[in-house]
């Protein structure tokens, strides 16, 4: 654990190596799956907003993770006086924002099917210049699920298609091919 729902929003984390997964619980006792996040993505920046004084999520690493806490005065310190380090992080936000409308957008309109496609490709990190392979590390059907919105058995379901028609493979680890823009292009 990282950091828990609730807890005090006092830091940001960069994540330097390894993967970790946002999740939010809700008052009923349901657990969602926000995002998966990987080394370069920031987590708990809502920290800096005055407004933030709880954690809204949780943060848990999925792997060996390395992550570097900055405490909140020192993030605004650096956000002020670094211009460089202040683009960058701007940047990262205005992204990570647009992915959460593109997702949003996503659930809303998509099918499940076509979901886990995009999701996989994101996984993947498909478009992304840093990306150096197609192997997406260990990640539950379950997880998957609960990203997507969709049950365990139809994830099951959708990944043997994906498997069958090539777009996927089981080697060591889950493979994910070029091949799978095509679900997420044409429907």
């Amino acid at each position: 654990m990282i950091f828990a729902q609730g807890d005090p929003s006092d830091a940001v984390f960069y994540i330097q190596t390894g993967q970790a997964k946002l999740t939010v619980l809700s008052a009923l006792g349901k657990e969602a799956t926000i995002t998966l996040l990987g080394p370069g993505d920031f987590m708990g920046e809502g920290c800096i907003a005055s407004d933030q004084p709880v954690r809204p999520a949780s943060a848990t690493a999925i792997t060996a993770c390395t992550a570097l806490r900055i405490e909140r005065n020192a993030m605004l310190s650096a956000l002020h006086r670094e211009h460089v380090f202040s683009d960058l992080f701007v940047a990262y936000i205005v992204g990570r924002y647009t992915r959460t409308q593109a997702d949003l957008v996503d659930q809303l309109f998509n099918s499940a099917e076509k979901r886990l496609a995009r999701t996989l490709l994101l996984l993947a990190r498909f478009g992304k210049e840093e990306r150096s392979e197609n192997v997406i590390p260990k990640i539950s059907q379950e997880t998957l699920a609960e990203m997507v919105g969709t049950t365990r058995a139809r994830i099951n379901f959708f990944m043997n298609r994906f498997r069958q028609l090539g777009l996927i493979d089981y080697n060591g680890g889950l493979e994910v091919h070029s091949s799978l823009l095509d679900i997420v292009l044409h429907e």
